[in-house]
C-alpha cells in the first residue's frame, strides 16, 4: 500500500512531465510511420489544397484588417498583410505546379523555393509582430500604423527572398539521412519562436485571435518537422505537412471570426446602451416602443410606459459633489434593473430620467412595479438616500401613438411631482393604489 502510495505522488507529481514525454514518443513515431509509408499524393489534390489555403489566407487576412480598424492592434495588421503574401506565393505555386511536374524526370529531390520563401515569410512575421508590440509604444494613426507595417513586412518579405534566391544552393533533399528535408529546420524553429512569444503573451489578457495564433505557430512547428522527413515531393509526410498547414490556417481565420464577432457585439451594444448605466439608450428605448406600438396593434393587448425622475439630483450635487450625483443616477438604474422582466426594456431617458417599457401590463401592474422600484431605493443603506417621481401611461387608453404616451407619462410624473413635493415616492404610489 505505502508502494502504490509513493507511486502515486509521484505520478501526481510530474504527470505533465511523463505527459509531455508520451506525446513526443508518439509524434516521434507518426514521423517514422510517415517515413515508411509508401504513399503519393495526387498531383491535382495537392494543387486543390494549395488553392484552399490561398483562399483561407485572404479570408483571414481580411478579418484581420476589420479586427485592425476596430482595435488598432500592431498584430492582426502585421499577420493581415503577412497571410496576404504567403496566399499570393501559395497562389502562384499551385499554378505552376503541374509545369514543375511535367519537367522531372524523376520523383521530386529538391524543396521548391515557393514553399521554403512563403513558409520562412511567415514564421519571420509572426517574430516581428511579437517583437513590435513589445518594443514599441501604443499609436492611434491608423494611416502611420498602415504604413510602418507595410515597411516592416515588406523588408522581411525582401530579405527572406534575398536569402533563398541568392543562395549558393539550393534546399534540397537528402533521401536516407536521418533528417531528409534539413532546410525544413529553418521555418520549425521561427515558428517554434513565435509559438513562446505568444505563450508569454496569453499570460495577459488574451483574445480568441491570441490563443488561435498560439495553437497555429505550434502545428506549423509540427508541419516542418514532418516535412523533415519527407523523401520526395507528395509523399506521406510531405502530404500530412500540407495538411497541418492548412488546419493552421484554419485556426488562425476561426480565432480572428471569434474576435470579430465579439467586436460586433460590443459596437452593436455601445449603439443602443447608455455608456453609464448600461441601460438602453433613447435609441433603443424608441425603437422598443414603437415594437411595442405595432405587437398591441396586431393582437389587441395593452402595454405600459413608465418615466421615472430622480428627485433633488441638483441638490445632491451641489451638496455632495457630482460624483455622488453620478453614483445616485446608477443606484437608480441598478433598482429598476433589478424589478425588470427579461421582456422588459429599461432605459435612461435623460440626464436623471429613466423609462420603462412593460409588455403584456395594465396600469394597475405597471404601478406595482413602479412601487417594487421605489421600496428597492428605500432597503438601500448607502447615503443619500434617493427616492423617484413617476408616471405611467398606457397602450392605447392614454395614447395610441408614441408621442401621445409619452406626453401622457410625462404629465403623470410632473402632476405626482407637484402634488407629493418632498415625500418618498413608496408613499405617493401607495395613496394612488
Amino acid at each position: 500500500m505505502r508502494q502504490l502510495t509513493i507511486l502515486g505522488s509521484f505520478l501526481k507529481k510530474y504527470r505533465w512531465v511523463l505527459v509531455s514525454l508520451l506525446a513526443a514518443g508518439g509524434f516521434f513515431t507518426l514521423l517514422w510511420w510517415l517515413r515508411h509509408f509508401r504513399y503519393t499524393e495526387d498531383p491535382l489534390v495537392y494543387s486543390h489544397l494549395e488553392i484552399l489555403g490561398s483562399f483561407i489566407a485572404f479570408t483571414f487576412a481580411a478579418n484581420a484588417l476589420v479586427r485592425f480598424r476596430g482595435t488598432h492592434d500592431r498584430i492582426s495588421l502585421i499577420l493581415a498583410f503577412g497571410f496576404v503574401l504567403t496566399g499570393l506565393i501559395e497562389s502562384v505555386s499551385s499554378l505552376s505546379f503541374f509545369r514543375l511536374l511535367s519537367e522531372a524526370s524523376e520523383p521530386q529531390i529538391s524543396i521548391p523555393l515557393s514553399w521554403m520563401v512563403s513558409r520562412t515569410l511567415l514564421a519571420l512575421l509572426l517574430v516581428a509582430g511579437v517583437w513590435v508590440e513589445r518594443r514599441l509604444p501604443n499609436s492611434r494613426e491608423p494611416g502611420r500604423e498602415i504604413v510602418g507595417a507595410l515597411l516592416l513586412v515588406g523588408g522581411v518579405a525582401y530579405f527572406t527572398s534575398a536569402i533563398y534566391f541568392g543562395a549558393p544552393v539550393n534546399p534540397a533533399v537528402n533521401p536516407g539521412a536521418w533528417i531528409p528535408r534539413v532546410w525544413d529546420l529553418v521555418p520549425a524553429s521561427l515558428f517554434l519562436l513565435a509559438a513562446v512569444g505568444y505563450r508569454e503573451r496569453l499570460a495577459g489578457a488574451p483574445s480568441s485571435l491570441d490563443r488561435a495564433v498560439f495553437f497555429a505557430a505550434s502545428l506549423n512547428v509540427l508541419c516542418h518537422l514532418m516535412a523533415s522527413q519527407s523523401e520526395h515531393l507528395l509523399d506521406a509526410a510531405f502530404a500530412a505537412a500540407q495538411a497541418v498547414k492548412i488546419s493552421s490556417y484554419a485556426v488562425v481565420l476561426g480565432g480572428a471570426l471569434l474576435d470579430n464577432a465579439r467586436l460586433f457585439d460590443q459596437v452593436r451594444h455601445l449603439a443602443v446602451s447608455d455608456p453609464l448605466t448600461g441601460l438602453a439608450n433613447y435609441r433603443r428605448f424608441l425603437d422598443a416602443l414603437e415594437l411595442e406600438v405595432k405587437r398591441s396593434l396586431r393582437t389587441k393587448r395593452t402595454f405600459a410606459v413608465l418615466l421615472l425622475d430622480l428627485d433633488g439630483l441638483k441638490q445632491i450635487n451641489d451638496r455632495l459633489g457630482h460624483l455622488v450625483g453620478t453614483r445616485a443616477i446608477i443606484r437608480v438604474a441598478e433598482a429598476i434593473r433589478s424589478q425588470c422582466r427579461a421582456i422588459d426594456t429599461a432605459a435612461r431617458y435623460g440626464g436623471d430620467e429613466f423609462a420603462l417599457v412593460l409588455p403584456e401590463t395594465q396600469a394597475d401592474a405597471a404601478w406595482h412595479a413602479a412601487r417594487r422600484i421605489c421600496q428597492a431605493l428605500a432597503r438601500e443603506v448607502e447615503q443619500p438616500a434617493l427616492t423617484v417621481s413617476v408616471g405611467v401611461a398606457t397602450f392605447p387608453r392614454d395614447g395610441e401613438t408614441i408621442e401621445a404616451l409619452l406626453g401622457a407619462a410625462d404629465r403623470a410624473l410632473y402632476g405626482m411631482k407637484a402634488r407629493h413635493h418632498g415625500k418618498r415616492v413608496m408613499n405617493r404610489v401607495a395613496a394612488l393604489l
